[in-house]
């Protein structure tokens, strides 16, 4: 786990519910250090982690964590997005009443608890309990990360998510699903944080088809992301444009899945 990286002035229970950070292990943290450095532009710091963690920064401000798996761990390397929570067993306890699986945790840092699990169609996720690694307010609006939960059935994956992580409980500052169409979205006030969409298939052959939550990072030229991408290692998996805007689904060289959108908020 990378969440506890360095620690902000938010509280997970002031953003209850709500996505709030986003983390990368993999098995080479040098390699994707030069990846993500010359794809998104981002620059790196130690962490009180130790030499195996490391915090990605834009401007000074955090984006997200990255850790190096140790190399005994069979597990996929996968960007993990974290939900803040006020009380990590109280989480963890749901996720298996539901039927979801706990893989770790939860365990006990400096300054909160965090777990990861994965949810009842194989989509893993992470609670957070305590301090936030940064600023929420800050995180959101200078360097955002908005996600997209690609599951079976939409409707589903909300009530176990919202029983799970106190949405729409009434309860202060918890998230509140709204239903659009055929996907869920997730606001928290007037901001979109996440939206979740059907149709996802566990044996799908492309992995972007299959369910999980996606994190999509915002960027100037999606083209010109997705050719630096393949300069250095990355896969292009797919690439959609119109007037409004263009994005690409993105695979790194150890095969972690992306997405870069133009688009900073999934509005």
């Amino acid at each position: 786990m990378t969440l506890s990286m360095v620690s902000g002035e938010t509280s997970s229970s002031d953003v209850l519910g709500a996505p709030c950070w986003v983390s990368l292990m993999t098995r080479d943290l040098r390699s994707a250090q030069d990846f993500y450095g010359a794809v998104l532009g981002w620059r790196f710091r130690r962490t009180r982690l130790g030499d195996d963690f490391t915090l990605a920064l834009i401007d000074d401000a955090p984006v997200a964590g990255i850790g190096a798996l140790a190399p005994s761990l069979q597990v996929a390397v996968a960007w993990t997005s974290y939900f803040a929570v006020d009380d990590a067993d109280r989480a963890v306890s749901r996720i298996r009443e539901r039927s979801g699986t706990v893989a770790v945790g939860p365990l006990t840092f400096p300054v909160g608890r965090g777990a990861l699990a994965a949810d009842r169609d194989g989509a893993t996720f992470g609670v957070w309990e305590g301090r936030l690694p940064v600023d929420w307010p800050i995180w959101r609006r200078r360097t955002p990360a908005w996600l997209h939960l690609r599951t079976r059935d939409a409707l589903e994956a909300a009530i176990f998510y919202g029983e799970v992580l106190d949405w729409a409980t009434g309860r202060p500052g918890c998230c509140e699903p709204d239903y659009e169409g055929d996907e869920v979205v997730l606001y928290g006030g007037s901001q979109v944080l996440a939206r979740l969409s059907s149709g996802a298939v566990g044996s799908a052959p492309d992995p972007r088809i299959r369910p999980g939550w996606h994190v999509h990072f915002p960027v100037a030229d999606v083209a010109a992301t997705v050719r630096a991408a393949r300069e250095h290692g990355g896969v292009a998996l797919h690439e959609h444009c119109t007037k409004e805007k263009s994005e690409a689904t993105l695979r790194d060289p150890d095969g972690a899945l992306f997405t870069v959108t133009t688009r900073s908020f999934p509005s």
